[in-house]
């Protein structure tokens, strides 16, 4: 995937979507994906990493549709994928899946959520 993963792994500006919500939820899966590479182990973590997903995807996509907004078919079948390939998770979690989990959420807000900014 293209852009560089952050380390320390931590939300910047450079992730804003400029939605109050969606940046707060966004803030809140770097901290649970951190959390889950600090302590791999954590079976808690884990679980908190994958409410947060769920949570956010559930959110972000209440937005769209409420906007109308047209992209929105692509944008759930990149969730669901996501959701497909992590929702068996548990600890401990392996170095491959951390990495994947932090490239996965840098380039979707990157490349996919960027291109709903003013449109919700």
């Amino acid at each position: 995937m293209g852009f560089d993963v952050p380390e320390p792994f931590a939300w910047d500006e450079s992730f804003r979507v400029d939605y109050d919500t969606i940046d707060t939820e966004h803030k809140g899966l770097f901290v649970a994906i951190f959390d889950v590479a600090a302590a791999p182990s954590d079976n808690a973590k884990v679980q908190t990493l994958l409410t947060k997903v769920t949570n956010h995807f559930t959110s972000e996509e209440g937005m769209m549709t409420k906007a109308g907004y047209a992209d929105i078919v692509a944008h759930k079948k990149l969730h669901a994928d996501f959701i497909d390939k992590v929702k068996g998770l548990a600890a401990p979690v392996d170095d491959g899946t951390v990495k994947f989990a932090k490239s996965w959420l840098v380039n979707h807000i990157k490349t996919t959520d960027v291109k709903y900014k003013g449109k919700l």
